[in-house]
């Protein structure tokens, strides 16, 4: 088991919390990982150093510590820039990884299937290329003058090349596995059912309740990012409407851009979902800290008017009527997934928010496509139909799934 180090920065004093919770859980991070932290260092810095991140002296206390054998790696809570992570490898002299590539690795080790490592790689090679160059001598010789030109110049070349070869050749095997899953929605829509999708923290509990609702036998653990790939499965609600319910991956503060766009094909059952359950691991002291996280990942995927249930989790850790307390001041819904209280009042809460599952929308279709009006009326209910100069102009109550596929026709209003 390598030995870690993890390394903090905050700006001001009254950041000092934040900053202790976020290391906290790089720590559970870098276990994940399968590294044994033996070393925190919190530094508040009203700037962050453009050489370093950190201070000099402290850099210099990283490197006694490595040189005396008590570090195998250094952990930074941010990411760092190529020339930051090259400074601090000369300096310190052993391996220096953020943040980012902490989460990459727990993702490749974790990655079961074929998309999922697909996904994982072309996030780790995005993140590589513009480090290349910063992987000191063992790649080039690059410099200026006599003797740093040919070999090393073209050996870095070389790398670079390979790299986005690689890339494009990942992002070509994506695109029929994101065409499958597209097809599949596709005919999830052709019966026209409401698609949910859990979202939330790492280990809120998604996946234990995923399963507690659905009754599948799903792999649900307390580690981070045990869930990587998109479960879907159908669930019939109290009131006889059939839903189809998405577990998805977890979030986790300062989730890498690249890794949100890397997994865009999974998380696409987020954006496109009729219902979001926001699932909060009530019993962390962080929740508010991991709820505002989750949210500017949802910004990111641009699904802020999305209709949500907050579904506070884990009340069996909390003492006695505190769930319910909290429920009725914001109307979220209070569960333990793992002991199935609160769960059929969640199910008749989605019901509820679910009533408005149609929605009255007018198309205009040209009459060279008019066949395709015969989905509104085996799929919703049509209100009123005009044949106009340029197409046929139909009103009608359908199911979003079903509005949103036919889009192109909508009549903006």
């Amino acid at each position: 088991m390598e030995k870690a180090g993890l390394v903090g920065c905050y700006r001001a004093a009254r950041d000092r919390e934040t900053a202790e919770d976020s290391l906290r859980e790089l720590e559970a991070l870098t276990e994940a990982a399968g590294a044994r932290v033996v070393e925190r260092v919190l530094q508040q810095r009203p700037h962050h150093d453009p050489a370093f991140f950190i201070g000099r002296g402290k850099a210099e206390e990283l490197h006694l510590r490595a040189e005396s054998g008590d570090l195998d790696l250094v952990v930074f809570d941010d990411e760092l820039t190529p020339g930051q992570q090259r400074n601090l490898e000369n300096k310190v002299g052993c391996k220096i990884i953020d943040r980012t590539q902490i989460i990459l690795d727990i993702f490749a080790r974790r990655a079961r299937t074929r998309e999922g490592k697909l996904q994982v790689e072309l996030a780790q090679l995005n993140y590589l290329l513009p480090r290349l160059a910063g992987k000191g001598t063992m790649l080039s010789r690059l410099g200026a003058g006599i003797g740093t030109r040919g070999p090393g110049e073209t050996k870095l070349e070389m790398d670079r090349r390979r790299i986005r070869n690689r890339i494009a050749l990942l992002r070509r095997d994506l695109e029929p596995i994101r065409r499958q899953r597209q097809l599949q929605r596709a005919k999830r829509q052709g019966v026209p059912l409401p698609l949910v999708a859990l979202v939330g923290y790492t280990n809120a509990g998604k996946s234990t309740l995923f399963n507690a609702l659905t009754r599948a036998e799903t792999v649900s653990s307390d580690q981070l990012f045990s869930t990587l790939d998109p479960l879907l499965r159908r669930l019939t609600l109290p009131g006889k409407l059939e839903i189809v319910l998405s577990d998805t991956v977890g979030f986790v503060r300062k989730l890498p851009h690249d890794l949100v766009a890397a997994f865009r094909a999974t998380l696409e059952e987020v954006t496109q979902a009729d219902l979001l359950l926001h699932v909060v691991d009530i019993s962390s002291q962080y929740w508010r800290e991991q709820t505002a996280a989750v949210e500017e990942v949802l910004n990111e995927l641009e699904v802020q008017s999305t209709p949500r249930i907050e579904v506070y989790n884990k009340i069996d850790l909390l003492p006695p009527g505190t769930g319910a307390t909290m429920s009725r001041v914001n109307r979220s819904v209070a569960v333990s997934a793992r002991s199935g209280a609160g769960l059929d009042g969640l199910m008749l809460r989605i019901e509820e928010e679910l009533e408005s599952f149609s929605i009255e929308a007018e198309f205009r279709f040209p009459y060279d496509q008019a066949g395709v009006l015969s989905r509104l009326h085996e799929q919703g209910r049509v209100i009123s139909e005009n044949y106009e100069d340029d197409g046929i102009r139909v009103a009608a109550e359908v199911p979003r799934s079903t509005a949103r596929s036919l889009r192109r026709y909508r009549v903006r209003q």
